[in-house]
């Protein structure tokens, strides 16, 4: 499939706007929520917001925290209002927007991202359908983990000890369908050869396979 194009697109719930890629028919709308010192610029989440685009998926990459607010660094590890900032978010794409209404949603979360995507996933209501986590720390959601239902794939990088460790505790935590798929070579931010395409090949897989729209009922 050709590139989507990339455009900019409101969230009134966080007054700010987002990137969204729409591929004609696409068969589910996953959303980013990006770690500590990263935003909707990055580049390796818009690399694969873009991979995701041409395999069908749509995408939305935007900031939960506003400039202003990333200078507090404990806002970035304010993983209980990061959670209900992207449940907001949610809860307007799926509900209010026309364009994306309908679509099942997935969340792609990085870093402290991940712990927001997991803590939002246990929100009660919440409707997400798929959550990948790369490079994540699921673990500052440990207390929400029991209650996430959204089958969970942990990607982390094989050279990146320390949160390996932390992913296999979390994954011991999760009790709805998971898997941990730990990338060898591959550091935290997966910048080694090959190794943010095999992020990109799992994702993909991992999205289509929960996300995909079920096919019509014979008659």
């Amino acid at each position: 499939m050709a590139a989507v194009e990339a455009r900019d697109f409101p969230l009134p719930p966080l007054a700010r706007d987002g990137i969204l890629r729409h591929p004609e028919g696409a068969e589910g709308l996953v959303l980013f929520a990006h770690g500590s010192g990263s935003g909707k610029r990055s580049p390796r989440n818009n690399y694969v917001a873009q991979c995701l685009a041409e395999a069908g998926l749509a995408s939305l990459l935007f900031d939960l925290l506003s400039p202003d607010e990333e200078q507090v660094r404990s806002n970035v590890f304010d993983v209980g209002l990061l959670a209900v900032r992207l449940a907001a978010a949610s809860d307007w794409v799926s509900r209010e927007c026309a364009e994306t209404a309908g679509l099942r949603m997935g969340y792609f979360g990085a870093s402290t991202g991940a712990a927001a995507a997991l803590a939002a996933a246990a929100l009660p209501g919440s409707q997400v359908g798929a959550i990948v986590s790369r490079g994540g720390r699921p673990d500052l959601a440990m207390r929400a983990l029991g209650a996430v239902t959204a089958p969970t794939l942990l990607i982390v990088g094989g050279d990146d000890d320390v949160v390996v460790d932390l992913n296999r505790e979390a994954y011991d935590a999760l009790r709805c369908e998971k898997r941990l798929a730990v990338v060898e070579g591959a550091s935290h931010l997966f910048e080694e050869p090959g190794t943010l395409d095999e992020v990109v090949r799992l994702a993909q897989a991992w999205f289509l396979d929960h996300l995909s729209r079920p096919s019509p009922r014979s008659p």
